[in-house]
């Protein structure tokens, strides 16, 4: 990381970071612990994350590693606190949970600082709360984009007026009475390009551990190839609809500015990547790339009441509305409707509260697959290739036109991997 951005110190950079490696997962590992009251197995899983830390610290910093050491180790006191609190109380509260997840953002955002400073360049860290201001929706806090706009100018500008590369970390603001919020899982991408609008930042560039976004994912299909460019919209589409790359609300600040958003590889930091531009045209097939995404609930509504009663699918979506429940898919007959959720949460309240309307069918275990490109919509035959491609596999549901730059399709779970291989085989190999 700290190569990358010397790199590009004359730009001069704004460099926000994630929590290291599978930080996150296990903080929220050991907050779960603490609230089953298990709070040696919360000490513990705390601990391997301080040793993990200590050791890269180590590694880089070799004779400096214990003054790093000492600027992180109020974090983990501050973690160990909290755990041990919440073990007494047997739960936590979500202003309390933000504050827990937030502190690995904040030590890696400290340890980067001073990796910078090691290598001579002129790095300050910044505490992206003085930035990015939220609303308090703890765990998936709205950003304030007037405020982040007016404090990243007072902040952040005068920095890079001089020539300092900022370090902040991302997924983490600000709630209007001072309580630490965080933006959601993959919310580092998305602080990134809030702060790169509010700056008018000439790119926001994603730097993870994949070449750029892909035709498929690698890991289910080995002939996966790079997109050097993508557009926008069917970024979104594919982020969407499960492609892990981005965080589905990454792109909405940059589109709305005109930045362009570049994905690269920091193990491979000399691949051009991919960027995800305002335009970019198809290829010959009208496809682009397939997403998935596992972890599916479908839930089947059926009712004779639907015949002529305007108000009927208002009525079912206030239900989903109500238990703060989106809905992906939605497809519809004459006296039924289906739709597709990807949290299961609360699906028994929805429930309950949908068998006063109609008759309720919910099936787990279900996965969207999702074809992608600029005018699929409009290209004819698209829809007999999919189906020749999948035609061993047993399709639930469908949902074409609703957009035109995808194709979706339900199926069951444990198929979804060789639907999206076959579909491969058909438009890109």
């Amino acid at each position: 990381m700290a190569t990358i951005v010397g790199r590009a110190r004359n730009e001069p950079p704004l460099v926000v970071v994630s929590a290291m490696g599978d930080t996150t997962d296990d903080l929220v590992a050991a907050l779960g612990a603490a609230a089953r009251g298990e709070e040696t197995e919360a000490r513990r899983g705390l601990e391997r994350i301080e040793r993990r830390t200590l050791s890269e610290v180590g590694k880089f910093f070799g004779a400096d590693a214990d003054r790093i050491g000492a600027l992180v180790a109020p974090d983990f006191v501050e973690l160990t606190r909290m755990s041990g609190a919440v073990a007494v109380l047997r739960s936590v509260p979500a202003a309390g949970r933000d504050q827990f997840l937030a502190l690995g953002e904040r030590i890696s955002a400290t340890v980067l600082a001073e990796a910078l400073r090691a290598r001579g360049l002129a790095a300050e860290r910044v505490d992206a709360r003085e930035v990015m201001a939220t609303d308090a929706h703890f765990g998936r806090a709205k950003p304030d984009l007037a405020q982040i706009a007016r404090r990243a100018e007072e902040r952040l500008a005068p920095l890079a007026a001089r020539g300092t590369i900022a370090v902040t970390e991302g997924f983490v603001g600000r709630a209007p009475g001072g309580e630490t919020t965080t933006l959601g899982r993959g919310g580092s991408d998305y602080s990134a390009a809030l702060l790169g609008a509010a700056l008018d930042a000439s790119a926001v560039e994603i730097w993870t551990d994949v070449d750029g976004m892909m035709t498929a994912d690698p890991r289910v299909v080995a002939a996966a190839r790079v997109l050097p460019a993508i557009s926008f919209e069917e970024a979104s589409e594919l982020a969407y609809f499960g492609a892990r790359v981005l965080h589905p609300l990454t792109l909405s600040p940059a589109i709305e500015r005109g930045i362009p958003v570049r994905i690269r590889n920091s193990r491979a930091p000399d691949l051009p990547g991919t960027e995800v531009r305002a335009a970019a045209p198809s290829g010959s097939s009208g496809a682009r790339s397939i997403a998935f995404k596992k972890g599916i609930a479908t839930v089947d509504v059926a009712t004779t009441r639907m015949l002529m009663e305007s108000g009927f699918l208002r009525t079912l979506f206030e239900v989903f509305a109500r238990h703060e429940t989106s809905v992906d898919m939605v497809s519809t007959s004459e006296v039924s409707v289906s739709v597709t959720v990807d949290d299961s949460s609360r699906l028994e309240q929805i429930r309950r509260d949908l068998e006063d309307l109609a008759q309720v069918e919910i099936a787990e275990g279900r996965a969207i697959v999702c074809l992608v490109g600029q005018d699929l919509k409009f290209t004819p035959g698209i829809a007999a290739r999919i189906f020749r491609a999948v035609d061993h596999i047993n399709i639930l549901m469908i949902s074409q036109g609703a957009s035109r730059r995808n194709v979706s399709f339900v199926v069951e779970e444990k198929d979804v991997e060789e639907a999206v291989r076959g579909l491969h085989a058909e438009f890109f190999e």
